[in-house]
C-alpha cells in the first residue's frame, strides 16, 4: 500500500509535535527551532502535494484504509482530482504564509508554528477524509487551531472577534453531531462512498429524516463557507487576524465550499433517487444573496482590511453560485475560480498590512491622510490586486467570471446570476477604485514611514509569489481548464468513487 495519501497528514502533524516537544528549550534556541521545522514542514508538504496531484491527474481515485481495515468498517482517506487539487492549494498559499510570518509575526505570541501546522494538519484531513465523522473531526482540529491563531498577538478586537468566531463554529459543530448522528442511525454508516450507495434505497417512512440530516450538514458547511446569514463571523475575524493568520485565512472558507460540494455531489448525488440533487433548491438563491452581501459590506466599509474581508465574503458567494449550477460547466467555471479568489484575497490582505504599516495613525482606515511611503510600488500592486479581486480583464478572475457566465446561461435563473454577478462585479470595481483613490492618490504632506519601519522584504517576496501564481492561472489556462473540465465529469460520476472506496483492489479505469 502506498503511503503518499497520509503523508499530506503526517508531516504538519509530525511537525507541530516537534515544535511542543522543544518548549523546554530556551526561548531564542526554541524559536529558531520552531521557524526551521515549520519551513522545512512547509517546504515538504509542497512536493507531496505536487506528487498526489501528479498521481491523480489521470483519472486516478487513491483510496488509503488506516490500519488496513476495509472501507466502509475503517477509517479511509481518499483523494481524487479535488481534494488533490485542494492540498495542492493550501501548501501554496502556506509558503506565502511562512514567508511572511518569519518576519517577526510568529514571535508576537507562544505557539504560534505549532499551531499553524495544525492548521495545515486539519485543512488536508478535512479534504482527504472519506468519512463524515472524520470530516467533522477535521472540522474541530480547524477551530481549535484557528482560533489560537486569530487570537495571535493579542487585542481587544482580536478577543472580539475570536469570541464570536468559536461560539458560532461551536453551534455548527454541535449541528454535525446531530446530523452525523441522525445519519448513522438511518444508514448504519459514515462512510461517504458506503452513503452514497444506501441514500438512493433508504424507505419513503426515512426519506424525510434523511432530506433533515443532509439540510442539518449544509447548514453546518454554510457556516464553514460563509453562505448568508451565517457569514457575519467572517469580516471582523478576517481583518483583525495577524498577517500570516490573514493569508492562511484566504482558504479556509473553501473548506466549507469544498464540503458542500462533495456531499450535494457524492451522497446526494444521481444515485440518491429522489433525494438527488438535495441542495439545489437552496443553494443559488443563498449563493447571489451572499455576493450581493458581500460587495454592500465592501462598499460601506471604513477599514481596508475590513473591506477585503468582505469581499472574500462575496467571492465565496461568487464560488457557490457556479457550484450552484448544477452543471459540467458550471462546477468546470467554480474549480477555475475558486484558486483565483484565494490567491486574490491573500494578495490584498498582504497589502492591507504593508500599507496600514506606511500610513502612520491613520493605519488601514480609509480616509485621505499624508502620503503612503513605498507608495508607487504598494499602488501598483494595489491596482494589480483590484483588478484580480473584481474580475477585470484581463486577469484569472476575468476567465473565472466569464466562464460562470457562459454555464449560467443554460440554467432557468440564468437572468437572476447573470443581473447579480455583473452589478456585483460593477460594484466590487467601485468600492475597489475608491479605496486606492483615498489611500494613495488623495494623500498629504510627507512620508508616513517612520525610520524604525523595516523596508518591503517577505512582504513583497510573499506578494510576488502569490502574484505568480495568479498569473500562471492565466497564461496556462487552457491546461487548468482541460484539468478543471475533467474534475467536474470525475465528480458528476460518483460511481468512480464508491468502487475505489468499497472496492479498492478492482482496477477502476
Amino acid at each position: 500500500m502506498s503511503h503518499l495519501l497520509i503523508t499530506p497528514l503526517l508531516v504538519p502533524l509530525l511537525a507541530a509535535i516537534g515544535i511542543f516537544w522543544m518548549r523546554s528549550q530556551p526561548q531564542g534556541a526554541r524559536r529558531h527551532i520552531a521557524r526551521a521545522l515549520s519551513t522545512l514542514s512547509v517546504l515538504y508538504l509542497n512536493l507531496v502535494a505536487l506528487l498526489l496531484i501528479s498521481a491523480v491527474s489521470g483519472g486516478q481515485t487513491l483510496s488509503y484504509a488506516l490500519g488496513d481495515w476495509p472501507a466502509p468498517f475503517g477509517i479511509v482517506l481518499v483523494a481524487d482530482r479535488l481534494s488533490a487539487s485542494l492540498v495542492w492549494l493550501t501548501a501554496l498559499l502556506s509558503l506565502a504564509a511562512i514567508a511572511v510570518a518569519l518576519r517577526g509575526y510568529d514571535a508576537r505570541g507562544r505557539h504560534f508554528h505549532a499551531l499553524f501546522q495544525l492548521q495545515l494538519f486539519g485543512l488536508n484531513g478535512a479534504f482527504l477524509t472519506g468519512d463524515l465523522f472524520n470530516l467533522f473531526v477535521f472540522f474541530e482540529v480547524l477551530l481549535l487551531a484557528s482560533y489560537g491563531l486569530l487570537l495571535h498577538g493579542g487585542g481587544a478586537a482580536r478577543t472580539r472577534a475570536g469570541l464570536h468566531f468559536v461560539v458560532l463554529n461551536l453551534l455548527g459543530s454541535s449541528l454535525f453531531l446531530i446530523a452525523a448522528g441522525l445519519f448513522y442511525g438511518l444508514l448504519g454508516t459514515l462512510n461517504m462512498a458506503d452513503m452514497a450507495r444506501l441514500v438512493g434505497t433508504v424507505g419513503a417512512a426515512e426519506r424525510g429524516w434523511v432530506a433533515a440530516a443532509g439540510l442539518l450538514l449544509l447548514t453546518v458547511f454554510a457556516l464553514k463557507g460563509a453562505l448568508l446569514p451565517l457569514h457575519p463571523w467572517l469580516p471582523n475575524a478576517y481583518a483583525s487576524a495577524s498577517l500570516p493568520v490573514a493569508v492562511l485565512f484566504a482558504v479556509m472558507t473553501k473548506v466549507g465550499a469544498y464540503a458542500i460540494l462533495r456531499v450535494e455531489t457524492l451522497i446526494f448525488g444521481p444515485l440518491a433517487g429522489p433525494l438527488a440533487g438535495l441542495y439545489q433548491p437552496w443553494l443559488l438563491p443563498l449563493a447571489l444573496l451572499t455576493l450581493v452581501a458581500g460587495i454592500l459590506g465592501a462598499l460601506s466599509s471604513t477599514r481596508l482590511a475590513l473591506q477585503v474581508a468582505y469581499l472574500v465574503v462575496g467571492s465565496a458567494g461568487t464560488l457557490l453560485t457556479a457550484f450552484a449550477l448544477d452543471s459540467a460547466t458550471g462546477l468546470s467555471a467554480g474549480l477555475y475560480y475558486l484558486p483565483h479568489a484565494t490567491f486574490a484575497a491573500a494578495i490584498l490582505f498582504l497589502l492591507v498590512e504593508s500599507v496600514a504599516l506606511r500610513r502612520g495613525a491613520l493605519g488601514d482606515r480609509l480616509a485621505p491622510g499624508v502620503r503612503v511611503a513605498d507608495g508607487p510600488i504598494l499602488g501598483a500592486l494595489f491596482f494589480v490586486a483590484a483588478v484580480l479581486m473584481a474580475g477585470l480583464p484581463p486577469l484569472s478572475g476575468f476567465i473565472g467570471k466569464w466562464l460562470l457566465l457562459r454555464a449560467a446561461l443554460d440554467h432557468a435563473q440564468a437572468a437572476w446570476v447573470l443581473a447579480v454577478v455583473l452589478s456585483t462585479s460593477l460594484l466590487a470595481m467601485v468600492a475597489l477604485a475608491r479605496s486606492g483613490s483615498l489611500v494613495f492618490y488623495r494623500g498629504e504632506g510627507g512620508d508616513a514611514l517612520p525610520k524604525s519601519l523595516p523596508a518591503l522584504g517577505g512582504e513583497l517576496l510573499a506578494l510576488l509569489w502569490l502574484l505568480g501564481l495568479a498569473l500562471l492561472l492565466l497564461v496556462a489556462a487552457p491546461a487548468f481548464l482541460d484539468f478543471t473540465d475533467a474534475t467536474a465529469l470525475q465528480l458528476l460520476d460518483p460511481q468512480h468513487y464508491i468502487d475505489a472506496v468499497l472496492t479498492p483492489h478492482v482496477e477502476v479505469p
